[in-house]
């Protein structure tokens, strides 16, 4: 099984990331300390360490880039000592300013395949590790010299962060305008910049999809309003060739390298497509595009 390091290694290579914002943080404006457990034999080993956009490379270093594209506020991290065993948990908790952010980071780090369970918005255990999303927060913890008990002491510190929150939150609703069938479950992923590599493309959701011998993706990249998303379209369409094609919507499909074949149209302030779709798959690539927009059409406020 990958190693949580070797995951996040993997993460920073797939997500570059040119430039970001930095918000405004300081120690007066912090909302995460009181979300520290207090949990019965266990004890705060030493003072909780704060960490800010402009200083969050000190304590993650090179993973700092992918956070920081997430418009990260604050990472607040302890560190906890068992009072009659040599067992010890460190808690990380960082504030990513929104659910849809938190979710984003989240998502990033995920993998299908992990041992999901039912924990605050969702969260996953696996090797002494236990990762959770919960309203504008991701967690992580990690348990040293827990042995058997790893599993049980982690649920623990994670329930004792989680009666602190009061917004929890749940997955974001656009997520349910992609179609169900083929559809990977625990593939989705939120990007807030440079979707699909273009620095001109923000806001974007992707799902994988499994259908017959194919591996594809939906997409829905949301605009400030409907002229946003038909800037971003032109932005796109005029990097790529492209001709369009006839349903209900007008729509493109761009040939690309990398993506094979991309189908693209704009539903008000979303733009939704379908990719790498590849020859002979034509017509799946339309049905998906055209549930897809249907979809966006009755959920559009």
């Amino acid at each position: 099984m990958r190693t949580l390091i070797h995951r996040l290694g993997m993460i920073i290579l797939a997500f570059s990331v040119s430039s970001y914002a930095l918000p405004g943080s300081g120690p007066s404006q912090s909302q995460v300390l009181v979300l520290l457990p207090k949990i019965d034999a266990w004890g705060q080993s030493e003072e909780a360490q704060r960490f800010y956009p402009e200083n969050l490379f000190e304590y993650i270093n090179g993973a700092a880039e992918i956070y920081l594209s997430y418009n990260f506020h604050e990472l607040l991290v302890a560190q906890y000592q068992n009072q009659s065993s040599p067992a010890s948990v460190s808690v990380e908790i960082y504030d990513m300013g929104s659910p849809v952010n938190s979710f984003g980071i989240y998502s990033a780090e995920r993998y299908p395949e992990n041992n999901f369970i039912p924990l605050g918005v969702q969260g996953y255990l696996e090797e002494g590790a236990l990762n959770f999303l919960v309203g504008r927060y991701y967690v992580k913890l990690l348990c040293f010299d827990c042995a058997e008990a790893s599993g049980d002491t982690l649920k623990t510190f994670a329930q004792g962060i989680l009666d602190q929150v009061e917004d929890k939150g749940g997955f974001p609703d656009l997520l349910n305008a992609f179609p169900h069938r083929g559809r990977i479950a625990n593939s989705e992923k939120y990007i807030l910049n440079n979707v699909m590599g273009y620095a001109f493309l923000h806001d974007g959701f992707m799902v994988n999809y499994q259908v017959q011998d194919l591996s594809f993706d939906c997409f829905v990249i949301v605009g400030k309003d409907a002229a946003d998303a038909e800037a971003m379209l032109k932005s796109y369409l005029d990097a790529k060739e492209s001709s369009s094609f006839q349903t209900k919507l007008n729509a493109y499909l761009i040939q690309d390298k990398y993506y094979h074949n991309v189908y693209f149209a704009q539903v008000d302030r979303y733009l939704c497509g379908v990719m790498k779709i590849k020859p002979g798959f034509e017509k799946l690539g339309e049905e998906y595009l055209a549930e897809l927009t249907d979809n966006l059409t009755q959920q559009r406020p």
